[in-house]
């Protein structure tokens, strides 16, 4: 088998509204969507988190790749990156990215030629379904969504997500406002949700020191079980370890850092940050050694949520439900959107990552790129025009 074409399609996913978090309102994602093909009739997906990684792929790492074969994953590594040693002394982090959203279409193609999904190439599942969370946040009225823009909304947005869905595990943005409001806001999704779910909260680096303290400090009744991000630095949450016993998190993979500080207590991050699954499954695995909690982290396609499930069907140490946005995109690029029921997700049992693209669907979302550029760079919602292609 050898590769003959390697597409990327740079895509826009907007969400039903925007919602506020530290650094302003988050409109949807930017995603480049990566099709591997071969002589043999079969496509790979994968994904890349900014256009910039789409751009590598698309101008460096594809002419390099036309005729090799797609299930020597480590030649194709060796064809696209420089040697790991040496790689941060002459580039950034975005070679390895890049390659980590191809990987996921070598993968997916090795899958399906041998008629088996992912997870059975790394071992087979340890369970049948995957756990998400429920995310809330402040939200962003609009012609077509009523919004939540009180610490009462939210809580009403909670308890209906808890209603509806049977969800029992909730992520909240705080960070945003001041910190009477949000600690209000706290107690009253704590009282929506009961006091058996799991309400774990992100302040995205926001937090001085001496607020994180207060915050921490007043957040202690309401059973936190996770902050992600409470102070800029790990030595800042080093400090705050002082004063608190809630659990901490952070994306940044710094586990050396983590391991001499004892903080953060577990890393969000995502299979493409860290360069593909094979590199992810040797972190998860130093994370195991060293007591260093992990799952994953929301704001992927379809594609990338895929690769999240593989391997965390294969892996028993990822044990605790990722975040996820499931509920406010308003598009993707498979047929039907991804909608969690009691916290799961079940496994896909079929050859390669069990996601399937839609031609329709990727067009759509290609347009709204097209037309919109990155969505981050759009601001606050105006007339949210990208809307209009979803609801053609």
């Amino acid at each position: 088998m050898q590769i003959t074409d390697i597409l990327v399609h740079k895509v826009n996913l907007p969400l039903i509204t925007g919602y506020r978090w530290a650094s302003g309102v988050y409109l949807g994602a930017t995603k480049g969507i990566v099709e591997v093909r071969t002589n043999e009739g079969i496509i790979g997906w994968g994904e890349v988190a900014t256009v910039e990684q789409a751009d590598i792929i698309a101008h460096d790492f594809a002419s390099r790749l036309i005729g090799v074969d797609p299930s020597n994953i480590d030649d194709c590594s060796r064809r696209c990156l420089p040697e790991i040693r040496t790689l941060l002394n002459t580039h950034d982090s975005g070679l390895v990215k890049a390659f980590g959203g191809l990987e996921l279409a070598l993968w997916d193609i090795k899958g399906k030629s041998l008629n088996l999904p992912v997870y059975s190439l790394l071992g087979g599942p340890v369970r049948q379904e995957i756990g998400f969370s429920e995310y809330f946040a402040l939200l962003v009225p609009n012609e077509t969504h009523p919004g939540a823009s009180t610490p009462l909304e939210v809580a009403r947005y909670c308890a209906r997500m808890r209603e509806q869905h049977g969800s029992t595990i909730f992520e909240g943005k705080v960070g945003v406002l001041d910190l009477d409001t949000e600690i209000q806001m706290v107690k009253e999704v704590r009282a929506a949700i009961g006091p058996d779910a799991t309400l774990r909260l992100d302040a995205n680096n926001s937090w001085p020191l001496n607020t994180a303290r207060r915050a921490l400090a007043r957040l202690e009744p309401f059973d936190i079980a996770n902050i992600e991000d409470p102070a800029p630095t790990f030595h800042d949450m080093a400090k705050l370890r002082q004063h608190s016993a809630i659990p901490f998190s952070s994306h940044l993979p710094e586990l050396r850092l983590a391991v001499e500080l004892g903080v953060p207590d577990t890393f969000v991050l995502n299979v493409m940050t860290l360069g593909g699954l094979r590199e992810t499954m040797k972190f998860i695995s130093a994370c195991e050694v060293m007591g260093v909690g992990f799952w994953f982290y929301s704001g992927e396609t379809a594609v990338g949520t895929a690769a999240y499930m593989q391997l965390a069907a294969a892996i028993p140490y990822l044990s605790q439900p990722g975040q996820s946005l499931f509920r406010w995109y308003a598009d993707d690029v498979v047929a039907e959107l991804i909608q969690p029921r009691a916290n799961t997700v079940p496994i896909p049992n079929v050859p390669g990552l069990g996601v399937t693209v839609d031609s329709q669907a990727l067009t759509r979302c290609k347009e709204r790129y097209e037309q919109d550029g990155v969505l981050s760079q759009l601001g606050v919602p105006r007339e949210m025009h990208y809307r209009q292609f979803f609801q053609q």
